[in-house]
């Protein structure tokens, strides 16, 4: 019971972390939202690197592990708080969804994994789900925006790359090496976009935004990486990937009640689609989208 009660827990943080990212981004600008959340994560997980640090690989592959920072951190969290700007949080971890047939399709383009007949249907099905979000059975011109969209999808490209180099380059390098790196580049990234950008934290921490900081680092980035760990070492990889289908859920009821969302008829249409497609996709050669995963959520 206690794995169970661990995924409905990490369910319910990552879809919060889309509610934290909406308050935040509003406050700290989209790279402030990157460098805050990347750092705070980095502070809670940098002593349990430092109790394992007689585990950590020699050579420490940097390179490798400054590429997942950059896919994995960095560039996704960037383009979902920019995505955020344009649509509600639901929206956005729908789309969020997405993150496994994008991973089952790199690793087909560029990591010579095969996928079957019913893989490739559900990556289509996927894309007919994304269509129907954006509303483009009625208004398919009006209705897209790339900021928005656009840059969502993106975020989960994003994420399927670093979920696969993870995998091919990566393996056995440890999930807290890995993500600790992978925040502490998010963090640099961020502060690179500040400093490019300009100032955008100009007015004083409300309540939220300390919520905000608070939830999306140090839960939403830390300790939820660890409850990850848990469910995919006393579970599998597989059962541990289940939560990408909660996450939506757990969103659209945060965004409901935090945000006074509104749950539409293409939120709901396009959110079972997707899931259907995700299911196809995952059939059979389920370690196609697999592997290493790396964070499928915000």
């Amino acid at each position: 019971m206690r794995i169970y009660g661990a995924l409905i827990s990490l369910s319910l943080i990552w879809g919060l972390s889309f509610v934290f990212i909406k308050w935040l981004s509003e406050f700290a600008g989209v790279w402030g939202t990157v460098f805050i959340r990347c750092l705070a994560g980095a502070v809670i997980l940098l002593p349990i690197l430092y109790i394992k640090r007689k585990e950590i690989i020699r050579p420490i592959p940097w390179k490798n592990l400054i590429i997942v920072g950059i896919l994995n951190c960095g560039l996704p969290w960037g383009l979902i708080s920019l995505s955020e700007t344009a649509l509600n949080s639901s929206t956005a971890a729908v789309l969020n969804a997405m993150t496994p047939i994008c991973t089952g399709l790199i690793g087909f383009l560029f990591f010579s994994n095969k996928l079957n007949r019913m893989q490739w249907a559900g990556i289509f099905i996927g894309f007919i789900g994304i269509w129907v979000l954006m509303g483009a059975h009625v208004k398919p011109v009006e209705t897209f925006s790339f900021v928005g969209f656009g840059t969502m999808l993106l975020a989960t490209i994003c994420y399927g790359s670093a979920s696969q180099f993870t995998k091919h380059y990566l393996n056995g390098a440890g999930v807290v090496l890995i993500t600790t790196v992978s925040l502490l580049t998010g963090s640099l990234i961020g502060l690179l976009g500040m400093i490019l950008s300009g100032p955008s934290m100009t007015e004083p921490l409300s309540g939220e935004v300390w919520i905000s900081i608070i939830g999306l680092g140090c839960f939403g980035s830390g300790i939820a990486t660890l409850l990850y760990f848990y469910i995919m070492t006393k579970g599998s990889p597989e059962f541990a990937s289940t939560v990408t289908y909660i996450i939506p859920a757990t969103a659209m009821i945060w965004g409901y009640v935090l945000l006074h969302e509104h749950i539409t008829k293409n939120l709901v249409i396009g959110l079972l689609i997707i899931f259907t497609g995700i299911a196809m996709t995952k059939a059979r050669k389920r370690k196609i989208i697999g592997g290493q995963p790396a964070r499928k959520h915000a």
